[in-house]
């Protein structure tokens, strides 16, 4: 009888990771306020360029860096 395959935590967890670093989640407190302590504006600024230009981080970087 073979034991059973075990899966590693590693290739569960790194699904998508790239992709969720590259977003800013506008509904999602500490990363409104990561990005917000990251550049230097209010949480709010953080939402409203969220609202504005989408939830690519580049895109919302660049807005909160004018």
């Amino acid at each position: 009888m073979a034991a059973p395959k075990k899966t590693t935590s590693a290739a569960k967890s790194a699904r998508g990771r790239k992709q969720d670093r590259a977003r800013v989640a506008g509904g999602q407190d500490y990363e409104v306020r990561y990005e917000a302590k990251k550049s230097g504006r209010s949480a709010s600024a953080v939402k409203k360029a969220v609202k504005k230009v989408g939830n690519s981080r580049k895109t919302v970087e660049r807005k909160l860096s004018r």
